[in-house]
């Protein structure tokens, strides 16, 4: 399916799946100057007393698809949910943008929520970082980049793509059948890496031989998913990095479940489990 198509679609599954979402206090979008350009964000305020926890939240749909638009249903429950204000960075999008280009994107958006914080109405010393798929993939990059600058609490990773080898177990037994296939899985990575090494622990951060220091993580997958066994891997590779780590694997879901909230009742208690983490974490 052609790229266009494609990103057509997702907004529309989105729209179908999703729902309208919840109410929050106020929703703000503002841009963050870069080098490359202004980056959309925008920032989800839900009830309570200024300064609020602050968490960057990273889209996902394989480095090709999705916005925040189409993740805002999602990004208004987690902020209810955590009790933090939300800001959701909509990067750029490969092909047009290949790695790094959106990962560059979001170091530069949490670098200057950090320094904004206050402006938003929230505390810089208390702050994390979510993602789904492609967004925890890159969340968690940004995390390990950021450890010596960010005071990042936690990093919540929602079925997190970690590798670009495509090649565990849970791709052999998921990988056609199963809502994403391998297939799609690898279309993604190509388009994304534009020739890039996929080695590279800024692209593959299950490669990284340099975790230790990292926030604290959440990491929760899917039972029948593709990327199931690499989230649970890079949970693994944290923890004997010494970061300490809670995994949870959810049981009867496939990737994507994470924002189908107004379908799937599993949809709706796993980001509100996600908020609580983020809630003690920052607490």
């Amino acid at each position: 399916m052609p790229v266009d198509q494609a990103r057509a679609g997702h907004e529309n599954e989105a729209r179908e799946l999703s729902g309208p979402g919840e109410d929050v206090a106020e929703v703000r979008d503002l841009e963050v100057d870069s080098p490359r350009g202004p980056i959309p964000v925008r920032v989800y305020r839900p009830d309570g007393e200024a300064p609020l926890p602050l968490v960057a939240y990273i889209h996902g749909g394989g480095w090709i698809l999705g916005s925040i638009d189409s993740f805002d249903t999602v990004v208004r429950s987690l902020a209810n949910a955590s009790g933090a204000v939300v800001a959701s960075i909509g990067y750029r999008l490969a092909p047009e943008d290949p790695f790094p280009a959106g990962l560059e994107d979001c170091v530069c958006a949490v670098r200057w929520l950090h320094a904004h914080a206050e402006d938003l109405g929230a505390d810089p010393e208390r702050m994390a970082i979510a993602g789904d798929s492609a967004g925890g993939n890159l969340g968690t990059v940004v995390a390990r980049r950021l450890r010596d600058q960010v005071p990042l609490r936690m990093q919540a990773l929602i079925y997190p793509a970690t590798d670009a080898g495509c090649n565990t177990s849970s791709y052999g037994a998921y990988g056609t059948e199963h809502g994403i296939t391998a297939a799609t899985m690898q279309r993604s990575w190509n388009l994304y890496l534009g020739g890039a090494d996929g080695l590279h622990p800024d692209a593959s951060p299950l490669r990284s031989d340099d975790l230790a220091g990292s926030p604290r993580a959440l990491v929760v997958t899917a039972e029948f998913d593709p990327l199931r066994d690499e989230g649970e891997a890079y949970a693994v590779a944290l923890r004997d990095a010494g970061v300490p780590v809670e995994t949870r694997r959810v049981p009867g879901t496939v990737h994507g479940f994470w924002r189908w909230l107004a379908v799937a009742e599993v949809s709706r208690r796993t980001v509100a489990e996600v908020g609580a983490a983020l809630r003690a974490a920052l607490d």
